[in-house]
């Protein structure tokens, strides 16, 4: 079947192939490539589908398909193909000569976008080693993409005159694949660092995830407007996939001056290219090392529920599934349910862009944070003053006395605490509620 929008500028054909054993998730994911492909300033003129039991090995779709495909870019004036899910490189190199026109599927999509939004120097190195490792495999399907010019150039052209073009182009890609790994490295370990000292200052570490545009950097700058420790920049915020990428870590401060890091993280995705994964393990890491998760659920998407089920699988794959969560079942005022904000258990029904819901979201923060909290009784000698100098800081504290033989703080503590001054406790009672 075909379905034929008039658009304008850059044209671009959406293929895809419903297998019986995932029909339900067909057309959700064929309206997710098309705002993929918005995303990427691509206009989609036409979508072409096919109900197959499995793809074709050769062509992804069948022959005669592949000259359906043709025929309508011709009368669209496409400028490029996209499919729906990950091509080989023989089917990549199949289409492109039987088309003749530049051929995408969603992973090179998807890295596209990545390439735009990427910001910090870290994100960039990780979005081209992405795509390089996507390419490696690809570059005979690749020509016009890579954009030979004919001939060898620069020292790698003396190699020999044996050595094909294509093996020019590999070793290029490999030799610059092994640069950025090293690069990569060298921040992984800044960020390492940077990582330690928010251990070392005991704050709890609160991390926003959920699947991409669900609002989370709507929320990290509700958040900030309130509860900023400082005058600190907002995070970008726009209606669009992908519209963040770089994880951002925030100070904020509770009305009784408990202070928590909160941290704004690339947005997940439905097939969210291994590779990628890959590349973004590093900055993704943010997550495990989180007391508490905000998944942030865009409510009046119609598939939230897939989308949920989409970052629970990503979160196990990178170790961070066991950590506690609260659901934050953004955008509910779109669906036209009322008396926002509700809160059900770890559940909060909210509405972060119009800020119905932000100060009850915190308190929800605060309380499953500190949930649990024992009341106990420290002494540090005075040559510790300032291990007693970091605690009053951070906990809440009941009382301080100065006495002969050092000092004596009463303070309601979180687990953290406990354990980091456990050799100065004198006295614990039970876990307050």
């Amino acid at each position: 079947m075909q379905e034929i929008l008039l658009e304008e500028t850059v044209n671009v054909i959406l293929v895809g192939v419903n297998l019986v054993e995932r029909e339900e998730d067909f057309d959700r994911s064929m309206k997710e490539l098309k705002s993929l492909a918005e995303a990427c300033g691509k206009k989609t003129v036409g979508i072409v589908t096919q109900n197959m039991e499995s793809v074709n090995q050769g062509f992804y779709v069948g022959t005669g398909k592949v000259k359906e495909i043709k025929e309508l870019a011709v009368m669209m004036e496409a400028q490029e193909v996209i499919f729906d899910d990950a091509l080989s490189p023989s089917q990549m190199r199949n289409l492109g000569k039987e088309i003749d026109l530049p051929i995408l599927d969603r992973t090179n999509l998807i890295l596209d976008i990545f390439a735009l939004r990427a910001k910090s120097r870290e994100a960039k190195l990780q979005v081209e080693s992405a795509r390089l490792q996507y390419m490696l495999p690809r570059l005979i399907g690749m020509r016009e993409q890579l954009g030979r010019q004919g001939g060898a150039s620069g020292s790698l052209s003396n190699k020999g005159a044996g050595e094909t073009k294509l093996e020019l182009d590999r070793r290029r890609i490999e030799h610059r694949i092994s640069e950025l790994r090293k690069e990569l490295t060298e921040i992984e370990s800044s960020r390492e660092t940077m990582r330690k000292r928010r251990d070392d200052s005991h704050l709890p570490q609160v991390a926003l995830i959920g699947y991409t545009n669900a609002g989370k950097s709507t929320i990290m700058n509700r958040m900030l407007g309130r509860y900023g420790a400082k005058k600190e920049k907002t995070v970008l915020e726009m209606n669009m996939l992908f519209a963040t990428l770089d994880t951002t870590v925030r100070s904020m401060e509770f009305p009784d001056h408990r202070s928590f890091l909160l941290s704004d993280t690339v947005g997940f995705i439905h097939k969210l290219p291994t590779d990628l994964v890959k590349a973004f393990r590093s900055t993704l890491d943010e997550v495990k090392y989180a007391d508490l998760l905000l998944h942030v659920v865009d409510y009046s998407d119609e598939n939230h529920k897939k989308h949920m089920e989409v970052t629970q699988k990503t979160l196990r794959e990178i170790g961070a599934g066991a950590i506690p969560q609260i659901i934050v079942y953004n955008k509910a005022d779109l669906v036209g349910l009322s008396d926002l904000p509700r809160i059900v258990d770890n559940k909060i029904f909210m509405a972060a862009a119009p800020e119905v819901g932000i100060a009850e979201l915190a308190e929800l923060v605060r309380n499953t944070l500190y949930a649990g909290n024992e009341e106990c009784t420290f002494l540090f000698p005075y040559e510790k003053g300032g291990e007693a100098s970091r605690l009053m800081e951070i906990a809440n504290v009941a009382s301080t006395e100065y006495l002969p033989e050092g000092i004596r703080i009463k303070a309601s503590c979180t687990k953290r605490e406990v354990m980091r001054y456990s050799e100065f406790a004198t006295i614990q009672s039970h876990a307050r509620k």
